[in-house]
C-alpha cells in the first residue's frame, strides 16, 4: 500500500516566475557544469514551509535531507524570517570595523551554548572558511606546521580545506595537502577494528600517534576531525578514540579542532554538540549550514588566548558579522531552546532509528544503520559478508522516494549510503513516512 504523505496545513503560492525548461537552459549555460543535480530529471523547488517544499507544479515533498543538512528549524521558520526581516528593514550592512548589537548579543549567545573557555567567537560565511580559518589559528598559535586530519573526512572545497578532506571524490589533481597527515578513519563497519572489539577507539588511537611519530616533525599543529563523519557517510567514532586522540595530540603541541558543520545544534539528540558525545572539549570548533537555517553564516568558536594569535597582523572577514545573518543565527539558537529541539532529536531521533533497524532485520540490502537524532545513514551492500558496496541501489531508493513525495541524500566514498537529515521540526507521521517510503523502496525488487 502507498504511505500517505501527512497532511500540511500551508499552502503554497501559485508559481508565475520562469518554466522549468527555461530554468534548466539558464543553469546549463550559464552555472558551472560541476554542479551535480540529484535524480534522472532534475527536481525545481520554488518553496518551502517547515519541513515541506514544493515544485513549480504545486507538488509537495517531505524534505529528509534539509538542504544538505542546512536547514535546521524548518524552511521559513516564522521566527527566523521576522529577525531577518526586522534587520532587513533597518540596515542590512556594517563590518566589524564598527559596532552594532546584534553581532555581539549573537556571540555571547553562542558562547553560553560552549563549555569551557570557548567563548570567543568568529563569524565567516562558510564552512570552508571556517575550517581554513581554524588552520590558520592553529598554526599561528602553536608555531608548528603539520596537521593530522581523517581518512574518509570532508572539510570544505577551498584549497587549504581540499588539502585536509581525506576523499578523492573531493580533490582535485593539483598541489593541495602541505603539511597534512591523514590518519586512519575509525569506521567499525568497514573498518580493521570492527563494532564487538571493546578496544576499537584505543587501536584507531594508536594509529594518530604512530603517525605523528614516524609523519611529522614529532610536533603538530592541529588535529581536525568531524565529530560525525558526514559526507562520509555520518560515521560514529569508537567510545574512547577522541579523547585518546585529544591527549595524544596536545602532547605533541597541538591544538584539537572539532568540526561541527554537520553533527551541532542539537542534531545528535544525546547532545547539543558532537564532541560532547565523546567527552572531549576542543580548542577550536568550526560550525556552519544549520547555524543559519540557510543563510551565509559560519563561525568559529576558540578560547580569547587562541584567537589573541591572529592579532599579530590585521585579519578580519568583509561579511563575517554581518547584521542581518547573525540576526537569523541568533535566531534560530532561540528556537533551538524555545522549541526544546535537542529533546525532540532525542526522541523521533530514536524512533527514526528504531524504524530503520526494523528495515535491517526485514532487507538483507541494509548492511549498516548508524547515526543518531536527525542525522542518521543507512548503508546498502550487495552482500552482507562481503559488504561489497550497492551503489546502484541507493540511486533507485532515492529516485523511488523522490515519486513518492520525499528527498533523501546520499553519501560515503562508494555513494551508497541513504544520508538522512532533515529539519528538526518533523512529528512522527513524518519520521514514520520515511521508513515506509524507504521500505516500500526496497520491496520494489
Amino acid at each position: 500500500m502507498r504511505p500517505t504523505l501527512p497532511p500540511c496545513s500551508h499552502t503554497p503560492a501559485p508559481y508565475t516566475g520562469p518554466s522549468y525548461e527555461e530554468c534548466l537552459r539558464l543553469r546549463q549555460e550559464h552555472l558551472p557544469p560541476s554542479y551535480l543535480t540529484y535524480y534522472s530529471k532534475p527536481l525545481m523547488l520554488v518553496e518551502g514551509a517547515m519541513q515541506y517544499v514544493w515544485d513549480e507544479t504545486g507538488k509537495r515533498y517531505l524534505d529528509g535531507f534539509g538542504g544538505i543538512v542546512t536547514v535546521g528549524v524548518g524552511h521559513c521558520h516564522p521566527h527566523v524570517v521576522a529577525a531577518a526581516d526586522f534587520h532587513n528593514h533597518r540596515i542590512q550592512h556594517t563590518t566589524t570595523l564598527y559596532l552594532h548589537p546584534t553581532v555581539g548579543q549573537y556571540a555571547q549567545k553562542m558562547a553560553s551554548t560552549m563549555p569551557g573557555d570557548l567563548k570567543v567567537c568568529y563569524f565567516v560565511n562558510s564552512g570552508s572558511e571556517a575550517n581554513d580559518l581554524a588552520l590558520m589559528m592553529a598554526r599561528a598559535y602553536t608555531g608548528n606546521y603539520d596537521i593530522i586530519a581523517l581518512r574518509n573526512s570532508y572539510h570544505g572545497g577551498g584549497q587549504s580545506t581540499m588539502g585536509i578532506t581525506g576523499n578523492h571524490t573531493w580533490k582535485y589533481n593539483q598541489p593541495q595537502g602541505q603539511g597534512v597527515q591523514f590518519a586512519m578513519t575509525p569506521n567499525r563497519y568497514r573498518g580493521l577494528f570492527g563494532y564487538d572489539d571493546p578496544q576499537a577507539g584505543a587501536k584507531y588511537a594508536a594509529d594518530v600517534k604512530n603517525l605523528i611519530e614516524f609523519g611529522t616533525p614529532g610536533r603538530v599543529a592541529a588535529f581536525i576531525a568531524e565529530s560525525i563523519q558526514g559526507v562520509g557517510g555520518f560515521i560514529e567514532f569508537p567510545d574512547g578514540y577522541l579523547q585518546d586522540v585529544y591527549a595524544t595530540v596536545r602532547a605533541a603541541g597541538g591544538l584539537c579542532i572539532a568540526d561541527e558543520v554537520q553533527a551541532g545544534f542539537a542534531r545528535s539528540g544525546d547532545k547539543y554538540w558532537g564532541f560532547e558525545l565523546h567527552g572531549v572539549v576542543p580548542d577550536i570548533v568550526t560550525m556552519a549550514k544549520s547555524i543559519g537555517n540557510g543563510c551565509a553564516l559560519a563561525a568559529v568558536v576558540t578560547t580569547k588566548e587562541i584567537a589573541s594569535a591572529l592579532k599579530s597582523r590585521i585579519h578580519f572577514n568583509t561579511f563575517g558579522g554581518n547584521p542581518v545573518a547573525c540576526a537569523q543565527g541568533l535566531a534560530v539558537l532561540e528556537v533551538i531552546e524555545k522549541e526544546n529541539i535537542q529533546e525532540k532529536m532525542r526522541v523521533l531521533g530514536g524512533r527514526l532509528r528504531d524504524g530503520f533497524l526494523r528495515l535491517q532485520q526485514k532487507h538483507q540490502a541494509i548492511g549498516d544503520v548508524r547515526g543518531r537524532g536527525f542525522i542518521q545513514g543507512v548503508e546498502f551492500v550487495k552482500d552482507r559478508a562481503s559488504k561489497e558496496p550497492d551503489k546502484d541501489r541507493c540511486s533507485k531508493v532515492l529516485e523511488f522516494a523522490r515519486e513518492h513525495s520525499l528527498l533523501l541524500g546520499r553519501g560515503g566514498i562508494y555513494g551508497n549510503v541513504l544520508r538522512v537529515t532533515p529539519p528538526m521540526c518533523l512529528t512522527a507521521d513524518d519520521v514514520d513516512y520515511i521508513i515506509d517510503v524507504v521500505d516500500l523502496a526496497l520491496s520494489a525488487d
